[in-house]
């Protein structure tokens, strides 16, 4: 309160306060009486409008409101006007809460209606599906080339990736000077294991497991260290195969290679060659004719004949030390 205010005879304090509030209060009128006129109110401004309805509260019948001020002097009041004076007060102050909770719940119930139409569903629309994943394209080929193989009469087998030394080289025939041993090929575990850098570790445990006769391919991740760039990668899958059994000859190998890419939907016209590098003997590289092939992500086609020729494969027959 300001000093003319202390001046003031305390009934005149209590109807300043009031015609104050009642200043302040008129752009609120509306939102009072029997129809209240919220037309026109969105959400955001029935919000700001509760907002300030609530700070005029503070202000009007708050610990320090001038209201407040004149409550804490009715003990100063000559006692024959202390009656009268204290039902002044508690009638304005009836008045004046009356008025903001009525503004307050109407506000209320305009920001209630315009939340629940903006957050309703409408129960007659078509539900949104949640979209469905699909498999990895490298798992589809897995399995497309697994069906393939299954129905030739081949077992699928898969096995551990850390293998220890006799697995991964030594039951394979690799010789202890091989390049492949040395750590910038192979990756190695602090314990001495290898991850694995083919899947002919796979035949070795198949072998050992089943005997002979056997038939059966191994697709799996192998590990190698190889700088990445468009045809290498650290990790990468890779399918062998493996035919033991009398009188296993080149021509099943290419009879099984010929099916194998019918089967793919890729022209079956494979051709074995020479290898551009050491493989047990004999050893042939398998490429097979591109002419017609026209699968993404397919490269170092080479033109020969005038046909185009992508490499495929390596195939070779099995050591007989892999077998002892």
């Amino acid at each position: 309160m300001t000093d003319s205010e202390k001046d003031q005879e305390p009934t005149q304090q209590v109807e300043a306060a009031r015609k104050a509030f009642e200043q302040e209060f008129g752009r609120f009128a509306r939102f009072t009486g029997p129809s209240p006129d919220l037309s026109g109110l969105n959400l955001e401004e029935a919000i700001a409008e509760q907002r300030s309805l609530a700070e005029l509260r503070t202000r009007h019948l708050g610990k320090k409101s001038a209201l407040s001020a004149s409550k804490k002097s009715i003990g100063r009041v000559a006692p024959e006007l202390r009656a009268s004076f204290g039902q002044l007060v508690q009638s304005i102050e009836g008045t004046l809460t009356y008025a903001l909770d009525e503004a307050e719940r109407n506000l209320k119930n305009c920001i209630d209606d315009e939340r629940t139409t903006l957050e309703s569903i409408d129960v007659t629309l078509p539900g949104r599906r949640p979209r469905r994943g699909h498999r990895h394209p490298i798992t589809l080929v897995r399995e497309r080339l697994e069906d393939i193989f299954v129905a030739l009469g081949y077992a699928i087998e898969d096995d551990r990736e850390i293998e220890t030394d006799f697995y991964n080289f030594d039951a394979l025939n690799i010789p202890e000077n091989h390049p492949a041993r040395a750590s910038q090929d192979t990756f190695y575990t602090k314990e001495g294991f290898a991850l694995r850098s083919q899947t002919s570790t796979v035949q070795i445990h198949a072998m050992q497991r089943r005997g002979v006769p056997v038939r059966m391919i191994a697709p799996g991740r192998v590990f190698r260290r190889d700088t990445p760039d468009p045809t290498h990668n650290p990790m990468f899958f890779q399918v062998e195969g493996l035919c033991v059994d009398r009188g296993i000859t080149m021509a099943h190998l290419k009879g099984t290679v010929a099916e194998f890419l019918a089967c793919s939907g890729l022209t079956p016209k494979p051709a074995f060659v020479l290898p551009i590098f050491r493989l047990p003997s004999p050893a042939r590289s398998l490429t097979s004719v591109a002419s017609n092939v026209r699968a993404p992500g397919v490269g170092f086609v080479k033109t020969r004949d005038g046909l185009n020729w992508v490499g495929r494969a390596w195939c070779t027959l099995t050591c007989c030390a892999q077998l002892e």
